[in-house]
């Protein structure tokens, strides 16, 4: 929106004043403007403080000292200052090191009206802070990334901050940028919130890094019909790439071998992946019996991978691979999310293929079907939640005066797998499969295939969407790590 001479576009500037000051240049600006129409709006926020004298009175503030914020036409706050001989001036951001100069602060109007209204509504609960909002990106005890959360209604519908611990209370962090100043919203569970993916900081845990080096190796092996082979492989080949951490090398040994296809397949690795095996292979050999001591077992793969294992045609979205005790299908899934980007405070939604990992078992006695997934390890702790704590985690009753952190709260799919009679995706327990036996999540006696697969993969994507969302459920975020092998 431009000004009355059509020159300079409206902006939230920021005056700074002294300490106490406030209100008196509040007052000469709503004099000021009844006389200049370019400036539209004058804020200064308040909350309220108590002087601790004797008279402990209640007493109005501002909220942050030294600052009135006025949305005008900078030639017009200009003129207003110099026409009173203020000692308040606006407030310029600093240079920068790479040499750019300074320039005015100004404070976007989104962000400036979600100050408004939230203060207007919840008087008293913003919080300045005196350190940078980059400090809180991460748990300084931990050095763990903090989750970052998007407010989906209310006042502060459309924020992103930090979900940060202060004392035994979580609060929302976000940042005012004109000011450059974090702000702490306190009560924060009393809004929709949704967690969004961090792109720079979501550092994996070195436990799922591991879990796909591992997983990588199982798939390639699997996709070049190893089958039952595939672990002792997997341990020959770590051992090898232990002692010679060179691909170049390891893939000529293969071919020398006789596994020719494989040698090809370990050749066409990506940068990334090619690295992923090797960190592998360094933890391996810091670390000796790291990968056989934790991969005794192979039955499938978890739900969701971010490799495939099999080579896909052009355009084919499905393919099946063939086991001692079952079929396995692989699909390709793409599941999409919202990422931010904290270095540059931006949001972006993305789109990452994965791979959805089931089989089919077909039951003779009958002509039917049963179709199941591995959420072994993630159901083993549900299991392991018997009586009183298992029925929080499906009750969803209040706690005081907020819900507590359960799947019928936070992820209602699950809670209708687990709970719902009629559900046709079911949790099994020590389900067998040959001679080896998983917790899955599965449908059985099917008899219409192309249902029962989607039925299966729909529903447990949900579920690992829902969780992955919730701010609430942390330890299930991580034990759905052995589901979803995020990245």
């Amino acid at each position: 929106m431009k000004d009355k001479l059509n020159n300079v576009d409206y902006r939230w500037y920021i005056v700074r004043t002294r300490p106490h000051q406030e209100n008196m240049i509040v007052e000469l600006l709503e004099r000021y403007k009844a006389e200049n129409s370019n400036i539209l709006e004058v804020y200064a926020p308040t909350h309220t403080t108590v002087d601790m004298g004797f008279s402990k009175e209640a007493k109005k503030g501002p909220l942050f000292s030294g600052f009135v914020f006025v949305l005008a036409t900078q030639k017009a706050l200009t003129d207003f200052i110099g026409q009173y001989s203020l000692e308040g001036v606006i407030q310029y951001k600093r240079k920068t090191m790479d040499g750019r100069k300074a320039t005015v602060s100004v404070i976007p109007e989104e962000q400036m009206r979600t100050l408004k209204d939230y203060n207007e509504n919840y008087p008293d609960m913003a919080i300045p802070l005196e350190r940078p909002y980059t400090d809180y990106a991460f748990n300084p005890k931990t050095n763990e990334p903090n989750d970052i959360v998007k407010v989906i209604d209310g006042p502060l519908a459309g924020t992103e901050g930090y979900i940060t611990k202060f004392r035994r209370d979580k609060r929302l962090v976000y940042h005012l940028k004109g000011l450059d100043m974090a702000v702490s919203i306190p009560n924060i569970w009393s809004f929709h919130v949704v967690r969004v993916h961090n792109a720079e900081g979501d550092k994996q845990t070195l436990g799922t890094v591991k879990e796909r080096a591992v997983d990588l190796l199982i798939g390639l092996m699997q996709g070049c019909g190893y089958g039952g082979k595939t672990l002792p492989m997997l341990y020959e080949f770590v051992d090898e790439l232990t002692f010679k951490p060179s691909l170049v090398d390891f893939c000529n040994n293969l071919y020398k071998k006789g596994y020719m296809e494989l040698s090809q397949r370990f050749a066409k690795l990506n940068t990334k992946d090619a690295e992923l095996i090797l960190n592998l292979v360094r933890y391996e050999k810091d670390n000796p019996g790291y990968v056989k001591s934790n991969w005794q077992k192979l039955v499938i793969r978890p739900f969701l991978t971010p490799t495939s294992g099999v080579e896909f045609i052009e355009g084919q979205g499905e393919v099946q691979l063939q086991h001692k005790s079952f079929t396995e299908i692989i699909r390709k899934v793409d599941i999409t999310e919202e990422v931010y980007y904290p270095s540059k405070e931006e949001e972006s939604t993305v789109t990452t293929t994965y791979y959805a990992h089931i089989g089919i078992i077909r039951n003779e006695n009958n002509n039917t079907f049963t179709f199941f997934a591995n959420w072994d390890y993630f159901l083993d702790e549900y299991y392991l939640t018997a009586g009183k704590a298992n029925e929080k985690l499906v009750g969803g009753e209040q706690q005081k005066d907020k819900q507590i952190d359960s799947f019928r709260n936070y992820s209602p799919t699950l809670y209708n797998v687990l709970t719902d009679e009629s559900s046709k995706v079911k949790p099994i327990q020590n389900f067998q499969i040959g001679e080896e036996s998983l917790n899955v999540m599965a449908v059985i006696n099917a008899s219409n295939v192309e249902d029962a697969k989607d039925e299966l993969i729909n529903t447990c994507v949900n579920i690992c969407k829902e969780i992955n969302t919730t701010t609430h459920l942390a330890v299930w975020r991580r034990y759905l790590r052995t589901v979803w092998l995020h990245i």
